[in-house]
């Protein structure tokens, strides 16, 4: 997806983009942009709009329907079009690379820059738009929420995260942030889930994790998340990323998010290396990561 739009970009010109930019506005009020509306939105002439609605129509960019009437709408190729644009106009990436990691919520690729990045892009909302808008409270006081909006606030409340925690917690060093997308360090290592631990190792491993944790929390931060699929292991540490459900240490549900990321660690671990693995209580390891005296499994078994 984000390859074959990164292969079109080169054809696109600055009409294209204003056009682009224009059903993107009018899509904060409607999920269909009236095609009627599309001049003053995209500060484009008439004649200039068809024109560049065929063009951007033919390269998948935009979608059309005309039951009530002729209106248009972003895909997802469309918005990652709009981002990719704007890190290059800022001179943030200079070419697409292969695909890190594809999911259900996000699609992560290579860039180039000055260094190997990794770009992520958000996609929340878009294939199970009604799922995500019961879980994501972000949603809550909006009378339209897009799928656009949905993947946007998710890129935002990451990157806000990352640029918190950044570098006291072993998080993807943050580097850039528009829409629905982010540029951050390339990570290291395997991700925990296939990481290849023996016994004496599993314990230590579990231990960085959870410092990890009580650190983000001394920084004002509950992932909201933490499974085995969100850490990454490398030979000089571990490093926890996708954190767009991230609270506040001060939200109302704060303390059971906590509990459940510590619950879903210990319990990934326990199943794993059972014979590895102290007995110790979730509970009472969140406690002492709110009190701030967690030291080590060792030490609450």
């Amino acid at each position: 997806m984000v390859r074959n739009v990164a292969s079109e970009m080169a054809d696109l010109d600055t009409e294209d983009f204003y056009l682009l930019s224009g059903v993107e506005q009018g899509m904060r009020f409607s999920e269909w942009v009236n095609r009627g509306k599309l001049p003053d939105f995209a500060d484009l002439t008439p004649e200039n709009v068809d024109y560049h609605l065929d063009r951007c129509a033919d390269r998948g960019l935009l979608e059309r329907r005309t039951i009530q009437y002729e209106g248009y709408k972003l895909t997802f190729e469309g918005y990652d079009a709009l981002a990719l644009h704007t890190f290059a106009e800022r001179g943030t990436i200079e070419g697409m690379g292969a695909p890190l990691g594809v999911g259900k919520e996000s699609d992560v690729y290579e860039v180039a820059s000055y260094t190997p990045f990794a770009l992520k892009f958000h996609r929340e909302g878009y294939t199970n738009f009604r799922e995500v808008m019961k879980e994501r409270e972000y949603t809550a006081d909006r009378e339209h929420v897009s799928w656009m909006y949905t993947a946007r606030k998710a890129a935002e409340r990451e990157y806000d995260a990352l640029e918190t925690l950044y570098p006291e917690v072993s998080v993807p060093r943050p580097v850039d942030q528009n829409r629905h997308a982010i540029i951050m360090e390339k990570l290291a290592g395997v991700e925990l889930s296939a990481a290849a631990l023996d016994a004496e190792q599993a314990a230590g491993v579990c231990d960085l994790v959870l410092q990890e944790v009580a650190t983000a929390y001394e920084a004002g931060y509950v992932h909201a998340d933490m499974s085995e699929y969100n850490v990454f292991v490398a030979d000089d540490g571990v490093t926890v990323f996708d954190w767009p459900q991230a609270v506040p240490t001060d939200h109302a549900n704060a303390t059971e998010f906590l509990e459940r990321d510590v619950e879903n660690l210990l319990g990934y671990f326990t199943r794993k290396y059972p014979s590895a693995m102290p007995s110790v209580d979730a509970e009472r390891i969140a406690d002492d990561i709110i009190e701030g005296t967690f030291e080590s499994l060792e030490k609450d078994s």
